[in-house]
């Protein structure tokens, strides 16, 4: 037996749903995340690190870039939890 399509709700109409206290869980896939902005930056690095990245790089595999991101986000971790009574970064 085919599939009847569901008839299309409107956002509205789900939070209509949702303030009179109706289950709307049926909506949602639990499938979507939110991507943080993104903002590019430049950085003036030695030809000496460029190479120690690229190498870095080359052995596991990944991009450049990958590889500043891990090593920042370790970077940047590392130091909020070696001060005491400041908060872990969130990530």
């Amino acid at each position: 037996m085919p599939k009847t399509p569901k008839p299309k709700v409107s956002a509205d109409e789900i939070a209509a749903k949702a303030t009179r206290g109706e289950d709307v869980s049926a909506h949602f896939t639990n499938k979507f995340t939110v991507g943080r902005p993104v903002h590019r930056v430049n950085v003036d690095l030695t030809l000496g690190m460029l190479r120690e990245l690229d190498e870095r790089a080359a052995r596991l595999n990944v991009s450049r870039q990958a590889v500043i991101k891990t090593l920042l986000d370790a970077a940047l971790k590392n130091e909020a939890l070696s001060r005491p009574g400041r908060r872990k970064l969130a990530g």
